[in-house]
């Protein structure tokens, strides 16, 4: 049996860590407990270390977000599997076994997704991730469970292992060799939407992503950057664009960004409509920091071997235009 390494990256969470960080230590037996630091100034790595001596603390340099933050703290973890944990995650009895059970039976699956439910009400999917994640044509994430701001009550409609094409940062597994192999999360997004960007280059290296309904967690969602902010606007657009000029193949490349481009105008017009300037100037923001950096992330290209992929011609079509509020296969 491989073995596991659970992985809480924090940033000033105390209070986050008081709330959760029991039901890991509770639920997670077998598996090596780490919080990774990035350079909190409030008392958390103190807390963790007076009440939870059992937990391995690794301290950042700085406050380098999700991605330079993993991919610093990992390199001094060597256990097998990698169970990247928000810090703001209920998890549930036995949620580990389902997942390492996956993994053994099947060498191509390289990445894990559990049930990601509401911790606010505990029958709905959360948003971020809910059943296991799919991109469409243009490069914008849905879920099964979630499709926008449409998000699904869990009936056991999705009680499967499918296979998937991304899986929630908020709870994240991923085979270690495989994380190393790919180079871990992209730095330059800083945090959002990192995850999908390494998928789609693990998928681009023929490994598999899988959704795993037997394993179920809780997560509050927005802890540490909320769902209104107009940064979180900023991040998912910008990413957005730099991840597929990063994947997207050659032939589909320009087109496709041409098009996206179109859709953003009008996610513009909407914000303005909503009376929401601040999320329209981030928009705006994004698309500039997108061009200003375009030719570097197209010579990032180099290294990765693109294929296409999208699950659906255009999510936007389908969610505004024929009421498709819920995920079809």
């Amino acid at each position: 049996m491989d073995s596991i390494a659970v992985v809480i990256l924090n940033w000033n969470g105390r209070a986050l860590l008081e709330q959760f960080l029991p039901s890991v230590i509770k639920h997670s037996e077998g598996a090596v407990i780490y919080v990774a630091d990035n350079a909190s100034t409030d008392d958390s790595v103190a807390f963790v270390k007076e009440y939870y001596p059992q937990v391995k603390i690794i301290q950042n340099k700085g406050n380098f977000g999700y991605a330079k933050g993993y991919n610093d703290a990992l390199l001094e973890i060597e256990e097998d599997i990698y169970a990247l944990v928000n810090s703001d995650v209920e998890v549930t009895e036995g949620w580990l076994n389902p997942v390492l059970d996956l993994f053994e039976a099947d060498n191509e699956t390289a990445i894990i997704q559990p049930k990601i439910l509401d911790y606010k009400d505990k029958k709905m999917f959360e948003y971020a991730g809910a059943a296991g994640g799919f991109i469409d044509k243009y490069g914008y994430p849905f879920c099964r469970g979630r499709v926008f701001e449409t998000i699904e009550q869990d009936n056991g409609q999705y009680d499967d292992t499918a296979e998937i094409f991304w899986a929630s940062g908020a709870c994240f597994f991923i085979r270690k060799d495989v994380y190393r192999e790919l180079g871990g999360f992209d730095e330059d997004f800083f945090a959002h939407q990192e995850e999908i960007d390494l998928c789609w280059r693990a998928w681009n290296a023929n490994y598999k992503a899988r959704f795993c309904y037997k394993s179920v967690i809780y997560h509050v969602g927005g802890a540490t950057l909320n769902a209104g902010s107009p940064k979180k606007t900023f991040l998912n657009f910008r990413n957005s664009l730099w991840m597929m000029a990063k994947n997207l193949p050659a032939g589909k490349l320009f087109p496709v960004l041409f098009i996206r481009m179109c859709f953003d105008g009008i996610a513009v017009v909407r914000f303005l409509l909503q009376g929401k300037p601040a999320h329209l100037w981030a928009l705006l923001q994004a698309h500039f920091f997108f061009y200003l950096r375009l030719f570097y992330f197209l010579n990032k290209r180099k290294s990765i071997k693109s294929k296409n992929y999208y699950k659906k011609n255009s999510i936007v079509v389908t969610y505004f235009l024929n009421n498709g509020k819920k995920f079809d296969s």
